[in-house]
């Protein structure tokens, strides 16, 4: 993994909020004070062994649809943690292309390419929530990139990096 770049919190916020805008996503005050960045990083780590339970179990819908899981709730965490909180899954992308498009300003464009990647990966999972249509091994392959790309949004964009997020779920 990459040693994480020093992105200003402030770079970080900006980009964050340019996605929800460009998203058309309101705050909700009513309905946002429960959610928090340290609820959503240990909803993202029940989601990632989640998957892999379901895989145990065979139940390869839940685990392809928990790996969807894994990923946005990583990118709902990073959002709150710089103000942004989440309510449409457009906003999910949103999210994840301003904060590609700082790794790669910042001269990195393979680690932004595979977050890209990994969220497209988790759309495709979900889909096959419904569909039913992908093989365990292309699952259990779409698991662990975005295992790896979920890593790396906390190194790159959590506190402290990835160590916080994982004691997030503790």
């Amino acid at each position: 993994m990459p040693p994480a770049p020093a992105y200003p919190p402030a770079d970080i916020a900006a980009a964050v909020a340019r996605a929800l805008r460009n998203a058309n996503d309101r705050p909700d005050p009513l309905a946002d004070a429960d959610r928090s960045s340290l609820k959503y990083a240990g909803l993202s780590q029940d989601f990632g062994s989640g998957a892999w339970r379901h895989l145990d179990d065979a139940d390869l819908p839940q685990a392809s649809n928990k790996t969807w899981g894994l990923m946005a709730e990583t990118i709902k965490a990073v959002s709150a943690e710089y103000g942004g909180i989440i309510h449409k899954h457009v906003s999910l992308m949103e999210v994840v292309t301003q904060l590609c498009q700082l790794v790669e300003a910042a001269g990195d464009a393979p680690t932004a390419q595979q977050i890209s990647n990994a969220f497209s990966i988790a759309r495709d999972l979900h889909t096959n929530f419904y569909e039913n249509e992908l093989s365990e091994y292309i699952i259990i392959k779409g698991l662990m990139e975005c295992e790896e790309a979920s890593a790396l949004l906390y190194a790159l964009f959590w506190p402290a990096g990835a160590a916080a997020a994982d004691g997030a779920a503790a």
